[in-house]
């Protein structure tokens, strides 16, 4: 009954040719010819609606050739093809919509794993009650049972737990995570109850804003569907000339349907949309979610590639590099007094600092008070001790004796005076990640002709960074409109923009194509991309290059392949060597080896 439901047109067709099959059977068989032909007729003038409602969107599609192969088959009496040829072009398209469903199943699965109930810890007891996960605030208190979708982003509370993310990040391996780590929404809770503290609600979680991509992703059409429909028009002249050859040389009107038989134009339908759907479903397995077919078309081209650094190539979580303490402070003395000025500071490396302490099982010690100046320091009252922290400028204004650090074009110091001596510095970094410069050096490899680098930082450190992955076109101390301006100018395009900040949300609009570096959450660059990566890996960028190449491959070799097969049949057919209602019979088998080689676009080649 759902099927009947959902191809109407299919069921009428199978239910047409079943009361045929009856009357034949009863001794009624005169009256099969009509109403099979008029069936027939009233198929193809449905047929005639929807072609005339493309041609006023100003788009020729493939229709033409099945309404004429319909009705010169009524008209010489084939009867029994022009039914198969109307069960081929509904069954066609129903197929089609059954082979989408099927590539698109990883799309959906995000859909259907969508967390709708939370359980909440009242606070003061030991009671739990359930509530829909769209009620959960921040700060609840949330108890996630053994083997649970977590409903909302929080912070683990429990001492640890593990969980699995492949849903949400494409990562295979279990998460595993201790207390004060992030727990997204949409991963799996393992084989132990754990709490966790309410960090977003439901609908500002990661889970709901990867939902928005999916049903973003799902929604549009490529635009090799419309390259299709170009081919319609010297497919649709090739096929009537044969055809009207064939009648002529014959002398017989029954040759022009049996050429037209052959020529139905479901492989164009179907190739396309097929292919795409499952090069959408193959990339949502790698952990990328492409916002529609026209996506990957582009990346099939791309010629140019544009990166950020921060957050980008670099990890963009500074981490401490080196500790230099002065005699006769020691290491753990100076950061110990360091993170403890630190700890309420706004600065970007505070944070670093803070856990790089904690790391060290470093106790912190009580601060007095505390005094922060804006992009120089911080000055503080730490167990008795005045501890000033910050660039060397503000750190020499306390203590005439401090001496700068040597650093690389990547790190940055931070000096420290402790009652007005220099007591050392402790040098930050943002580290390189470990495949850029293969992930670079592979998109080169792959026909990319440019890759270059825009960033806010310094010339200093934007080049040693390029220099580290390989990278020789550099733009540095860009703001969001400097970066715009340097993709617009680029001549070698398609370009293909990779970012991950909220300053990267303009260029990456700005793009042929952008790509969001969005492990961290749905921000405004994952809204602006065409793409978002899902897991913190640069190198999903080639991969996300070569699922758009050999999806588009794959899709125009199913085209061309369904187009040879069927002129080389046409031919055949020309010649009265197939007759009309084997034609039909034999079109369809052309119409699945076009759609099981366009289903190859789904799956990995790695």
């Amino acid at each position: 009954m759902k099927a009947i439901i959902r191809y109407p047109t299919v069921a009428a067709t199978i239910g047409v040719g079943a009361i045929g099959g009856t009357m034949a059977l009863t001794g009624l068989g005169g009256a099969i010819p009509w109403i099979f032909s008029a069936f027939a007729v009233i198929a193809a003038a449905l047929q005639a609606v929807q072609m005339v409602a493309q041609l006023r969107r100003g788009t020729f599609g493939v229709d033409l050739l099945a309404i004429i192969a319909i009705v010169s088959t009524v008209l010489v009496g084939e009867y029994v093809a022009s039914m198969i040829i109307v069960l081929m072009v509904t069954g066609g398209k129903a197929l089609e919509d059954f082979a989408q469903g099927r590539a698109q199943r990883e799309l959906t699965a995000l859909l259907a794993r969508e967390p709708q109930e939370a359980h909440r810890l009242v606070a003061k007891t030991d009671r739990v009650e359930d509530i829909p996960a769209s009620e959960v605030l921040v700060g609840d208190l949330i108890l996630v049972r053994p083997s649970e979708i977590v409903p909302v982003d929080g912070e683990l509370i429990s001492a640890s737990g593990g969980f699995d993310e492949s849903s949400i990040t494409g990562e295979s391996m279990p998460a595993q995570r201790v207390a004060g780590d992030t727990v997204l929404s949409g991963s799996v809770n393992g084989y132990a109850a754990a709490t966790i503290v309410a960090t977003a609600t439901a609908s500002d979680s990661q889970f709901q804003g990867i939902i928005a991509l999916v049903k973003q992703a799902s929604s549009n059409r490529a635009p090799v569907v419309r390259l299709a429909d170009r081919y319609a028009i010297p497919f649709t002249g090739i096929s009537l000339a044969i055809a009207i050859v064939a009648w002529i040389a014959s002398g017989n009107p029954v040759r022009f349907a049996e050429v037209l038989v052959l020529a139905t134009p479901c492989p164009l339908v179907l190739a396309a949309p097929v292919a795409f759907m499952g090069g959408m479903s193959r990339a949502a397995r790698a952990g990328i979610i492409v916002k529609g077919g026209a996506v990957l078309e582009t990346l099939a081209r791309i010629r140019t590639v544009v990166f950020d650094k921060t957050g980008t190539l670099t990890h963009g979580t500074p981490t401490i590099a080196r500790i230099l303490p002065v005699s006769p402070s020691d290491e753990d003395q100076l950061l110990t007094l360091v993170a403890s000025a630190e700890r309420f500071s706004s600065h970007v490396l505070a944070a670093s600092i803070v856990t790089a302490a904690v790391d060290r099982g470093l106790e912190l010690m009580p601060v007095a008070e505390a005094t922060e100046r804006a992009a120089q320091g911080v000055d503080a009252v730490v167990g008795g001790h005045q501890v000033s922290v910050g660039t060397f400028a503000f750190v020499q204004q306390r203590a005439a004796d401090a001496s700068t650090t040597t650093t690389s074009g990547s790190e940055l110091a931070i000096y420290v005076a402790v009652d007005g001596q220099f007591a050392g510095s402790i040098v930050a970094s943002d580290p390189v990640r470990a495949n850029a410069a293969v992930t670079i050096a592979s998109l080169r490899r792959r026909g990319v002709g440019t890759v270059m680098m825009l960033t806010g930082d310094a010339r200093s450190t934007a080049d040693h960074v390029a220099h580290e992955v390989g990278i020789t076109s550099v733009h540095a101390n860009c703001l969001p409109a400097d970066k715009v301006a340097a993709v617009n100018g680029v001549s070698e395009r398609p370009v293909l923009m990779v970012g991950d900040g909220v300053n990267d949300a303009p260029v990456l609009a700005a793009a042929d194509v952008g790509l969001a570096m969005g492990a961290k959450g749905a921000t405004a660059a994952s809204e602006s991309a065409d793409a978002v990566i899902l897991v913190d890996d640069v190198s999903r960028v080639y991969q996300a290059l070569v699922i758009g190449q050999e999806t588009v491959r794959i899709a125009l070799q199913s085209i061309w392949l369904g187009m040879a097969l069927s002129l080389g049949l046409m031919m055949v057919a020309a010649f009265g060597f197939i007759p009309a209602t084997v034609g039909a019979g034999i079109q369809e088998i052309v119409d699945l080896a076009t759609i099981l080689n366009a289903l190859r676009a789904s799956r990995s080649r790695t």
